[in-house]
């Protein structure tokens, strides 16, 4: 860096109305502090050798709103806003950071005891706020839950996003309850016992608000994303560029409490020095969390099956915590529903589900008729609990044409099959909100821009991105807050019927993986996986030192038979799915049974079989 790291940007109250003012703009001369409320004044900062415009304001209360104006002529809302209650163009608002954290004794949890549900906070309620969530913790401890993972709150255009688009990376969305509304949610998620995973977005800003140009080179032509012009992290003026973004992380942790950061689409993060922008994001945000005494993780999601995230420091690594598998989500859903199109005609095989459970990555260096190149490196030796894993996320549902769940794609079957390969698996669960009882509201991708010809832009592009999958029908007009209304959930669905089955069914196997130390604890130098072809079944054995857990799943969607490998001893079945009590045909496997080294078993379509084997202490 450039000797400039302990420079706090943006508005920072002090004592007694004082408030100290900092903004990078290395390219511009003059920079000036614009109160237009409560009393309108405009203030001239220093400038220093790095380019940074400071200045100390007196009689300056939280709540003032301001501008900076450049150079004597344009002004634009802060790049380090807290706050913008007017909107993306309005002025940035002074914030007093002080909080009554009730969280003193919080350290987080182990990546290991994450379960984690992804959630948008529009979407979540009928009010669309982070107060509205609170409501709803006991549900999610009920159900099992550990971590909540909150898609980006960063201050978007209008009210209606998913997040993607925001333009003020330190500014919480105001329609949602701006920064006060996502600290009182943390707190009560740390009260309820409760992680909070973050999704921040460090590979692009949206289009409507983003006057980031106007202060600094925060952007290069070097490298083109699907969002235009890359985010600068390697050329002149990188060092600004860097902190900026570093500094954005450490404010999440510290004033937030905000326990790991998923970062979004980071192979959209172009850097070529020697040392990349994700290792000091992450040598920084660990040695922060030392200081703090607590668990802090940082989880990318990656297409370029990598496994340098997560892999060591000392080994050539990044030294990040986990990383999404998309392979994982691809494997099992084309097996379950013979989709074909886009990047899934890479996928489709037992095999490919066999591989991803047993490694990580399907694609380690092979080929992608998808891609037409070969993808990917190993992940043999990466640790399992260095995987998110999922049947469902907001992409993956989102980004269909008709932005339809698994709900509608499979039988109920299927839905409990999903769930089980995805729980009982060695890597991190996630599931995406209302996954959990079936919900049957689309999820699709929506904004509220306020620019014809952006709006226009994003309708056209909806459709080109669906042109591989050649799947039927238009995609819902973003725009339209119907679309956004739409995907509003309905809680109260969980309490009847199937999706009563499907809720409890849920809950039933996150309590195994909680109960089980084989489930919980254990990697994969602590497993085997064996599939059985012409069925379609697959074997998944765990085991830790107290017990022996054995799952079987058929991908078939017809009844078969297969005799399977049982250590010798007494084996107690915990889940069958199709069982009556989850709304399944029935079943004659015993609940209890003496293995002496294999077992035949008859399995009907999409059935799931657990069992237990305790070990003599």
């Amino acid at each position: 860096m450039d000797g400039t790291t302990a420079i706090a940007l943006g508005s920072t109250c002090r004592e007694a109305g004082q408030c100290m003012f900092t903004v990078w703009a290395p390219l511009l001369e003059s920079v000036e502090v614009h109160i237009v409320s409560p009393h309108d004044r405009r203030v001239a900062l220093q400038r220093d050798s790095f380019g940074y415009h400071t200045g100390m304001l007196t009689d300056v209360a939280p709540g003032t709103l301001y501008f900076y104006r450049l150079d004597g002529e344009k002004e634009c809302p802060d790049p380090v806003s807290r706050s913008q209650p007017n909107g993306v163009h309005g002025p940035s608002e002074v914030i007093d950071p002080r909080f009554p954290w009730e969280d003193l004794s919080w350290k987080g949890h182990r990546l290991s005891d994450y379960i984690v549900y992804e959630l948008h906070v529009g979407t979540f309620s009928r009010d669309g706020t982070f107060d509205a969530i609170i409501s709803y913790l006991e549900y999610l401890n009920d159900l099992g839950i550990t971590t909540i993972e909150i898609m980006p709150v960063s201050q978007f255009p209008g009210t209606r996003n998913w997040g993607y688009d925001g333009v003020y990376p330190y500014a919480v969305q105001d329609s949602y309850g701006g920064p006060h509304g996502l600290k009182r949610l943390i707190n009560a998620c740390h009260v309820q016992g409760i992680a909070v995973v973050l999704d921040v977005v460090y590979n692009h800003l949206g289009p409507e608000g983003n006057y980031l140009w106007d202060f600094a080179p925060y952007y290069t032509d070097k490298y083109m994303t699907p969002w235009g012009p890359a985010i600068n992290f390697d050329g002149p003026y990188s060092d600004g560029v860097r902190k900026f973004f570093i500094d954005n992380a450490l404010y999440w942790v510290t004033e937030f409490h905000v326990d790991a950061l998923r970062i979004d689409a980071v192979h959209g993060i172009f850097d070529f020095s020697a040392k990349h922008f994700l290792e000091e994001l992450g040598v920084t945000v660990h040695k922060e969390a030392e200081r703090l005494h607590r668990h802090v993780h940082l989880i990318p999601e990656s297409d370029l099956n990598d496994p340098r995230l997560v892999r060591s420091r000392d080994l050539g690594g990044y030294g990040l915590d986990a990383q999404w598998n998309d392979d994982f989500h691809h494997a099992v859903h084309t097996v379950l529903t013979n989709e074909r199109t886009g990047y899934y005609q890479d996928f489709g095989e037992l095999y490919h589900i066999i591989k991803a459970l047993s490694e990580g990555f399907v694609y380690s260096g092979d080929y992608s008729e998808y891609r037409k190149r070969s993808h990917g490196n190993s992940s043999a030796d990466i640790p399992a609990g260095c995987f998110v894993v999922f049947s469902q996320n907001h992409d993956q549902v989102g980004n269909r044409a008709q932005s339809e769940r698994l709900t509608h794609l499979v039988t109920l079957e299927g839905l409990k099959l999903a769930a089980s390969i995805v729980l009982l698996s060695p890597f991190i669960p996630l599931l995406f909100m209302g996954e959990e009882y079936a919900e049957t509201s689309p999820f699709p991708y929506f904004v509220s821009h306020s620019d014809p010809s952006l709006v226009a832009a994003v309708q056209k592009g909806r459709c080109e991105e669906f042109k591989a999958f050649e799947w039927q029908g238009l995609p819902s007009d973003p725009q339209d807050e119907l679309t956004f209304l739409q995907a509003k959930l309905n809680h109260e669905a969980h309490r009847s019927g199937h999706q009563k089955v499907i809720f409890d069914y849920y809950r039933t196997l996150i309590g195994l993986r909680k109960e089980f130390a084989a489930l919980s604890r254990s990697g994969k130098d602590c497993m085997e996986v064996l599939g059985y072809h012409p069925q379609k079944v697959l074997l998944l054995r765990r085991w830790s030192s107290t017990e022996e857990v054995a799952a079987i799943f058929n991908f078939s969607v017809a009844a078969v038979s297969v005799t399977v490998p049982l250590t010798k001893g007494e084996w107690f079945k915990r889940l069958d799915s199709t069982e009556p009590i989850w709304s399944g045909p029935g079943s004659d496997v015993p609940r209890i049974f003496q293995s002496e080294g294999t077992m035949f078993v008859t399995l009907n379509a999409h059935a799931v079989l657990f069992f237990v084997r305790y070990k003599e202490t």
